[in-house]
């Protein structure tokens, strides 16, 4: 709160981008934690802005009406306010700069954030993902891989998890002579196991080769890898970066492996580009939404300008690549980038998603984000820039990833469980610092820091609003949702994603596909159980008829029975087609179906009898005798 100059400003407008001259006039309150914008109208309608949202606020110059200022969010939100007083806003810009950046973790939302569980419920929720059950769930073979304790308390690597999986065919020494040989000592580990085919996905840094340096640990390494898949002789080594890149690391001592002496490896390079370059594309696609109003030509200009889209699909092609290798041909994959934390994630999650049908769950996501992203040690703090810190560490690597996902989703709507809007969710959170999970860089630091004492897991909290990140279109039985999905990553198969970056079109009252088919999923069940109600009662009217079909053949029988004078008649048919003349007083009474028949008509008129197929009389189609005028005719 001592960052705060101003706490409440009475009278300021917030603008709405697509009708500029449209805006609100509220009051302005500025919490430690939030930005609120209060509307003066009756409805009291409230905008709550975060602070770890947002990503920069600009102040414009003064003119007649006031001081402008711009809040532009990390999650692509802007919005436009209109202070009265250049010096209030001032004071508005000084504190928001403070407070959208935080200088140490304990002034991050996560801590103060407090939505009143106990310590047993919080240490549940930070149980519901588990890792162990994840790799049990891939089937891995106990034979052939096993979990090791090299790197408990984090010894042998500080950004790896404590428990990896590892070749059980290597010793010890290997392990530690492997890792000594790659950079931050990220030695190659399982990532995934596809049991179908026997074929692992592992992952590394890349390896301090320079010109001519070698390690046989090294070397053995992947040997053991490629021998634990029993059906190849040999393994693919995937260098996500472009081949120059690799190249130019080789001066600095590190680099890529020489398959001359890896004799069992195929060396492919992929051709993403570094967190600058996507960084500098993320941002020019930024700048075409801000624009005003864009003519198609600046739209299709700045986007193509921007690169973005090649870079999805550079990042889509590599989880195709690696997905064909495993599932097609049988063969292991290891793969790395530098050091193995940003596009070495991005490549092996989106393989796993395209092997893998639990990935394509709501549940499958959570835990592959929290595998291949939170424990084996992506910069979540420093690529989303959590704290403040040095601008060239910020990138957008999870959200190519989950991009990649719902291009994904556009050609394969059956195959996922969870909708855009999950996507989107799941991106809001990592900036916002309103859980732990995706606080600090790697699983040592978010241990020194205590985050499962002194935070909240978002996990739990997404799985009970499950219902409205729930695809309408999902279907476990449905073709695209089984086995290995298959892509096209030709040009005109990508999209731009307007749910993401088009936040501002969300102003318009609009209703998304998703929602339409939510609504008629709904309605739809709504008609279902009517029809299940009907149905019962049918079956209800049909025991209740067979029942009546039953008395009415027993009185028939006992009409037949031959009787002294003759008069009874053998069936209820026969007592209406009798002559009048002929017709006695039968010594039985009826039932009220049949008794309650009209006396006049046609005798020979079937239509004026019951239905005999029903055993219910249509009373309707008669009319009442003199007699009955004033009786109830049901």
């Amino acid at each position: 709160m001592e960052h705060i100059r101003t706490p409440k400003l009475e009278n300021v407008r917030m603008f709405d981008k697509l009708t500029p001259r449209k805006s609100m006039v509220g009051t302005l309150y500025l919490s430690s934690t939030h930005t609120i914008f209060v509307e003066n109208s009756e409805a009291r309608k409230e905008t709550w802005i975060l602070h770890s949202l947002m990503s920069n606020v600009e102040r414009l110059p003064t003119n007649p009406s006031g001081s402008p200022l711009i809040i532009r969010c990390k999650n692509f939100h802007v919005y436009r306010l209109l202070i009265p007083l250049e010096k209030d806003c001032v004071d508005v810009l000084a504190s928001l700069a403070r407070l959208s950046h935080p200088e140490r973790y304990g002034e991050l939302f996560c801590f103060s954030f407090n939505p009143n569980l106990d310590k047993e419920l919080r240490e549940k929720a930070w149980a519901f993902i588990d890792l162990k059950a994840e790799f049990i769930r891939m089937g891995i073979p106990r034979n052939l891989w096993h979990a090791t304790a090299a790197n408990h308390e984090h010894r042998l690597c500080d950004t790896y998890p404590s428990e990896l999986y590892v070749p059980k065919s290597v010793s010890p020494a290997v392990i530690v002579g492997s890792a000594k040989f790659r950079s931050r000592g990220r030695l190659p580990v399982l990532s995934y196991y596809h049991r179908d085919s026997s074929a692992s996905i592992c992952r590394s840094s890349q390896p301090l080769s320079g010109f001519s340096a070698r390690s046989s640990d090294d070397e053995q390494m992947l040997q053991a890898i490629m021998k634990s898949n029993p059906v190849s002789e040999f393994m693919y080594v995937v260098d996500t970066r472009p081949k120059l890149n690799a190249m130019a690391n080789r001066a600095a001592g590190k680099g890529y492996e020489n398959e001359d002496h890896y004799t069992h490896i195929k060396l492919q390079f992929i051709g993403i580009e570094n967190i600058h370059v996507m960084r500098n594309s993320q941002q020019k696609l930024i700048d075409v939404g801000d624009l005003v109003a864009p003519t198609m030509s600046d739209f299709l200009w700045g986007l193509e300008n921007s690169g973005w889209l090649k870079h999805i699909k550079a990042v889509l092609d590599a989880g195709v690549f690696i997905a064909k290798a495993v599932a097609e041909d049988g063969v292991s994959v290891l793969v790395h980038c530098s050091d193995g934390w940003d596009r070495t994630a991005q490549a092996c999650s989106v393989a796993s998603v395209l092997l893998d049908s639990y990935y394509r769950t709501i549940k499958g996501l959570m835990v592959l984000i929290e595998k291949d992203w939170v424990s084996f040690g992506h910069k979540f703090s420093h690529r989303y820039a959590h704290l403040d810190g040095d601008p060239k560490e910020v990138s957008p690597v999870m959200d190519q990833f989950l991009e990649c996902v719902w291009q994904l989703m556009q050609q394969f709507p059956c195959a996922f469980e969870f909708n855009e809007r999950f996507l989107i969710q799941l991106h809001t959170h990592i900036f916002s610092c309103q859980y732990g999970n995706f606080i600090g860089n790697c699983q040592k630091e978010r241990r020194d820091l205590k985050l499962q004492e002194r935070t909240h897991s978002l996990w739990p909290h997404l799985w009970e609003n499950r219902a409205e990140y729930t695809n309408p279109l999902y279907r476990t039985d449905h073709s695209q949702t089984q086995g290995v999905l298959k892509p096209l990553t030709t040009a005109y198969c990508f999209k731009f994603w307007k749910g993401m970056y088009g936040c501002a079109e969300k102003s318009v009252t609009s209703q998304s596909p998703a929602d339409c088919l939510n609504a008629v999923r709904e309605e739809s069940q709504q008609l279902e159980e009517e029809l299940s109600t009907h149905q019962e009662r049918i079956v209800e009217l049909k025991e209740k008829t067979s029942g009546e079909r039953k008395e009415t053949k027993k009185l028939s029988e006992r009409a037949r029975r031959p009787i002294p004078n003759e008069c009874e008649l053998g069936s209820p048919l026969d007592y209406f087609t009798t002559p009048r003349s002929e017709k006695h007083t039968p010594p039985f009474t009826l039932p009220l179906e049949l008794a309650a028949q009209p006396k006049s008509g046609d005798p020979d008129d079937l239509s004026t009898c019951s239905d005999f197929e029903s055993g219910v009389a249509d009373l309707s189609s008669h009319s009442s005798s003199a007699g009955d005028d004033a009786k109830d005719p049901d």
